[in-house]
């Protein structure tokens, strides 16, 4: 198979922190293809799905719908911004600003996730809502 081929049936999927009902699969990433600035996530999030308030110090990330439905909030410099997406939206979360995503179809959701640069599901990447 040729090095820069990436199958999703052949990457594990895990279970992301912070997120509840959700399957990730890495597909680009440092330690398959060796990229070094972005990374690639194929996430499946199922009904009632979806990620808790949080934000990427020093990271933004963007999300491509391929499949059912969702909401999005993000808390902006410039106030609260709150969106329903369908296949084929795309939304940008800018670096450290808290955002929430909610699957609100029966269908799971399945997206496309960017992150730059990479996350690797790094506890010191995240930023949680104080308590």
């Amino acid at each position: 198979m040729p090095r820069y081929l990436i199958r999703e049936q052949d990457v594990p999927g895990y279970s992301p922190a912070n997120h509840h009902g959700t399957v990730n699969r890495r597909l680009v990433s440092a330690a398959n293809v060796g990229a070094r600035h972005m990374e690639l996530v194929l996430g499946t999030l199922e009904q009632g799905g979806g990620a808790l308030p949080h934000a990427h110090p020093g990271m933004e990330q963007a999300c491509y719908l391929l499949a059912g439905t969702a909401e999005v909030e993000i808390d902006t410099p410039d106030g609260k911004e709150r969106f329903a997406m369908q296949p084929g939206d795309t939304c940008f979360f800018p670096e450290d600003c808290m955002h929430i995503f909610r699957v609100t179809s029966a269908e799971p959701v399945r997206l496309l996730v960017f992150y730059s640069p990479p996350y690797a599901e790094n506890p010191e990447r995240v930023r949680r809502p104080a308590a």
